[in-house]
């Protein structure tokens, strides 16, 4: 069963042939990057033994077993948790975006707002933050923190309005800095991110972490950065306004606690006093791989890319566009059929904040389907894996050679969608808009170019 809910719309003009079979490769890179069944295959219980991974914990030595987390792929991990361990799990509390959220019956299943967060995201920071306290010697805790807790787990570092922490991250999302150099100023301004929620939990106490990473590389301290060292500084987080020249647009309780920054406010750079233990149930290639996978199934010849695809949106877009013009010309670096697959995650760099609507992978869509305008037998999509591109409520976009021709028809310019960040807009009015609602798993984001 196909996860885009809209597939009969996205199907029925252009390249119908290549449009389905597209989708089909999507469809199972979300299967190979499920978190849910990758928690089952990590995780067992044999009679009082718990196996996870490597360790092997008799839970007749342990007092009470809590899980924490939050994250766009949180619920699934904490969802087998509690198939595995029933009521062996006494509380706890996981936060997932707006209607994202399932029901859990041994923890708190809670909901905040993603990307920016909001009065939720500070209460449930104050749960987890009180679980963590609460925790004793004989306790076991399983933290399953994924992409999107840094904005449904917000708490700001004393002294910071948390209306100027929402700013901050509103400014910090638009400026276009990747991930890890946003991630190096949220940690630096968050009275729990870097590692110091794990600082709360008893010293004595056992902490598996259990995380997808949809950032390049895997940095754990990027991926479920709560519960794990910081690799990053006060530097570093300085260093990122200056770089996209923050400076003045910021509050001014943001740049005076950057700039009165001391030893004593950094966030910790080792936690080698704690039993923590950290597991990747699904890393950033995962998507990729299973496209690899379904794309050969189907008779094309998969070629990967990178998975490690970075910059601003549109360009992405064009450059693959391009790539595929030279396919069609000269049968390099590959001939027809073939999928080009991607893997990374591409950025939207903003004027104003409030201007237009889209996210990165319509960008990306909307800036190949310029540069394959004519071309035929030819499909792309940009997909976001946790079926949310962008602050919009779709995955991404699909287009082909003849989407151009057909937003001309309409009376829309692409160059003008992009100017003005319009793209949810236009790919709307021709159909291509990708909507899955919630996929449960939260890897790098897939862009796929298919030529029959």
């Amino acid at each position: 069963m196909s996860r885009f809910t809209n597939r009969g719309n996205l199907t029925d003009h252009g390249e119908t042939e290549l449009r389905n079979k597209v989708l089909d490769i999507l469809d199972w890179s979300l299967h190979k990057s499920d978190p849910g069944i990758a928690t089952k295959d990590l995780v067992r219980l044999e009679d009082e033994v718990l196996s996870v991974g490597y360790l092997e914990l008799d839970l007749e030595l342990f007092k009470k077993i809590i899980v924490i987390g939050a994250g766009k792929a949180s619920y699934p991990i904490a969802k087998a948790l509690e198939d595995i361990l029933g009521s062996r799990i006494s509380g706890g509390i996981v936060v997932s975006k707006d209607g994202h959220h399932g029901k859990l019956n041994y923890a708190c299943s809670e909901m905040a707002s993603h990307p920016i967060p909001d009065d939720r995201s500070f209460g449930h920071a104050r749960t987890a933050m009180e679980f963590a306290a609460r925790t004793g010697p004989r306790d076991l805790v399983f933290a399953c923190f994924t992409g999107g807790s840094s904005a449904l787990m917000s708490m700001p570092a004393p002294g910071i309005p948390f209306k100027d922490k929402i700013l901050a991250n509103k400014i910090l999302l638009s400026c276009g800095a990747n991930i890890v150099e946003v991630n190096a100023v949220r940690k630096h301004l968050s009275g729990i991110k870097g590692g110091r929620l794990a600082q709360l939990i008893h010293p004595e106490a056992v902490l598996i972490n259990l995380t997808v990473s949809d950032v390049i590389g895997d940095p754990l301290d990027c991926v479920t950065d709560l519960t794990v060292p910081d690799s990053s500084s006060f530097e570093d987080a300085k260093n990122t306004l200056t770089r996209y020249d923050l400076w003045e647009k910021m509050p001014a309780s943001i740049t005076g606690y950057l700039l009165e920054s001391n030893k004593e406010r950094e966030t910790p750079k080792t936690l080698d006093d704690r039993r923590i233990e950290s597991f990747m149930l699904v890393n950033p290639d995962s998507a990729c791989d299973g496209a690899a996978e379904k794309a050969m199934e189907l008779g094309l010849e998969p070629f990967v890319l990178t998975t490690m695809l970075e910059g601003e949106s549109r360009e992405a877009g064009r450059i693959l566009g391009c790539i595929a013009k030279e396919i069609l010309r000269s049968e390099r670096p590959v001939k027809p059929p073939c999928a080009l697959i991607c893997g990374g995650e591409t950025t939207v760099t903003l004027d104003k904040f409030e201007r237009g609507s889209g996210g990165p992978n319509q960008e990306f869509t909307i800036g190949a389907a310029l540069e394959i305008s004519g071309c035929e037998s030819v499909v792309v999509a940009g997909f976001d894996t946790d079926g949310t591109d962008g602050p919009t409520s779709y995955a991404g976009g699909i287009a082909d050679g003849h989407s151009v021709r057909r937003a001309v028809s309409l009376g829309i310019d692409m160059h003008r969608t992009l100017k003005e960040h319009t793209t949810s807009e236009t790919l709307g009015r021709l159909n291509d808009l990708l909507i899955t609602g919630n996929t449960g798993t939260n890897v790098n984001d897939v862009k796929i170019l298919v030529i029959g």
